[in-house]
């Protein structure tokens, strides 16, 4: 086993993303393994050649958080809201939930 039940229950609890690094050889010989404990517990496998990582195997939801980051930050629109609205933050223009709930009449 490449990485052990203790860094999957600290990894999954605390999201951090510490890469194991193996070698092709190893990686090719434990695939199908590598492949469940990358999907179970949400880590980085780096892949080396000659010493020098080559390839990283990750999970499908890290490489979908990925993508959708990149999204973001490409919509130069989003991230000037987002910059307005923790700009907006700091100077304390912010409103209550339950305040806008009440004037938009929304019951949640």
């Amino acid at each position: 086993m490449f990485i052990s039940d203790l860094d999957k229950a600290y990894g999954k609890a605390y999201a951090i993303h510490i890469m194991t690094t193996i070698s092709a050889t190893q990686a090719r010989a434990n695939l199908y393994d590598l492949i469940d404990e990358v999907a179970s517990s949400g880590k980085r496998v780096g892949i080396t050649k000659k010493g020098e990582t080559k390839a990283v195997l990750i999970s499908v939801e890290e490489l979908e958080s990925w993508e959708e980051t990149n999204e973001i930050l490409a919509d130069k629109k989003l991230m000037r809201d987002l910059k307005q609205a923790e700009k907006d933050i700091k100077e304390g223009r912010v409103y209550d939930w339950e305040d806008v709930k009440k004037e938009l009449g929304i019951d949640v």
